[in-house]
């Protein structure tokens, strides 16, 4: 079955690839190509909105990932087959949707069931948490390069900086104390070890599926990042913040920090670390530019290195154009 799934998209034409979403399993490994310029113009970008909070900013809001009805398969709207089509990977986008809230939901309440009063403690899971699927999406990267099926270098780059960038986020969390419990590390170590496998699983049939759940994961720790911020700000303004945050956010190279922001300009954010308020304010920020770089993933070869593009693909704010 995989074969035939797999000599199917390989001897696609070339030029209908370029306009479809994840139709089917194993569209990921095609190894065809288009005209860069076709390629270019086929392309179509879903922005999540992230605003970067000042101080003074009171709210700051991640548009949820996109719905069937905004799929924009409009070619088939002339034949009977192509509205059946339409219709059928809507359905399946909408089963493929509503399977990640039910599982990212059986997730929040068993965190919740155990740190609804530990917040350091949840992050610390959380953010062991989160890492993963990064991991998981090289994997079958990595694995069907291996197999001379699929390659594309930005999705591998792109992913290595979200998994050092959540890593950073899993230091900070140990530095603060996170992981000082046996039963927290035991929890989200073996919860991890599950998440891992069920992702390579997800991504190897629906790479689709598999970054949206992930953005629902990131989602919910950009929420629970926003409420522990407005909750306990005051506090986090009177205390230091950790050195690993420092050196991550304000010194060295930050190539690969800019990497992961797919949405945004290099060099366009440059956080500022004076104390914990500010550490907790930009981890919480990464969490919604994982967002829309794994939204943006969502669609076909939209994914590319940040530092691949210039500056006329972006708004004077330095925010992605790319729509």
């Amino acid at each position: 079955m995989a074969s035939s799934a797999l000599s199917s998209s390989v001897f696609t034409s070339p030029c209908s690839l370029s306009s479809r979403v994840y139709g089917d399993s194993l569209l990921l490994i095609s190894r065809t190509r288009c005209g860069p310029n076709r390629l270019r113009s086929s392309r179509k970008f879903y922005r999540v909105r992230a605003t970067t909070l000042q101080e003074n900013e009171k709210k700051v809001e991640v548009e949820k990932s996109f719905q069937p009805k905004s799929f924009p398969d409009e070619e088939g709207k002339g034949s009977g087959e192509g509205q059946s089509s339409s219709k059928l990977e809507g359905w399946i986008i909408k089963l493929e949707q509503s399977v990640n809230v039910l599982l990212t939901d059986s997730v929040i309440k068993v965190l919740d069931a155990f740190y609804h009063d530990r917040s350091y403690a949840r992050f610390f899971v959380l953010e062991t948490i989160a890492r993963v699927p990064y991991f998981a999406f090289m994997s079958v990267l990595h694995l069907y390069e291996t197999f001379g099926w699929w390659r594309r270098a930005d999705y591998l780059q792109v992913h290595f900086a979200e998994s050092w960038n959540e890593m950073h986020h899993l230091l900070i969390m140990e530095e603060l104390g996170g992981n000082s419990w046996w039963f927290d590390r035991f929890l989200s170590q073996h919860i991890a070890v599950f998440y891992y496998f069920m992702t390579v699983f997800m991504y190897m049939i629906s790479p689709r599926m598999a970054y949206h759940f992930s953005e629902c994961v990131e989602r919910h720790a950009f929420e629970t990042y926003d409420k522990f911020i407005k909750l306990q700000g005051d506090e986090l303004k009177k205390l230091p913040a950790p050195e690993v945050a420092v050196k991550y956010y304000t010194g060295g190279d930050l190539y690969l920090f800019d990497e992961f922001q797919t949405a945004r300009l290099p060099n366009s954010r440059r956080p500022k670390i004076e104390n914990l308020y500010d550490v907790f304010l930009n981890i919480r920020d990464d969490e919604a530019e994982h967002c829309k770089t794994m939204k943006a993933c969502q669609t076909h070869g939209n994914l590319r290195s940040p530092h691949s593009y210039t500056e006329d693909d972006f708004d004077h704010d330095g925010a992605s154009n790319r729509l």
